[in-house]
């Protein structure tokens, strides 16, 4: 049973990784250390939620 909530939890911080990869992709060498950490917290709630998001998009039909 631990086995199965390690992976899960290891699946979804992978999953908030890859969500926020594009913001801090585009942050990463032309905005400051500040305006990098507004940009992430501005784009955490979205990530954290991407399971919701990823369902919705399954069960919408595309």
């Amino acid at each position: 049973m631990r086995a199965l909530i390690v992976l899960l939890l290891i699946i979804y911080i992978v999953g908030v990784g890859v969500v926020l990869s594009p913001t801090i992709e585009t942050r990463w060498k032309g905005a400051s250390a500040s305006d990098l950490a507004t940009s992430v917290a501005q784009a955490l709630p979205n990530a954290l939620a991407w399971p919701v998001t990823a369902y919705h998009s399954m069960t919408s039909g595309g």
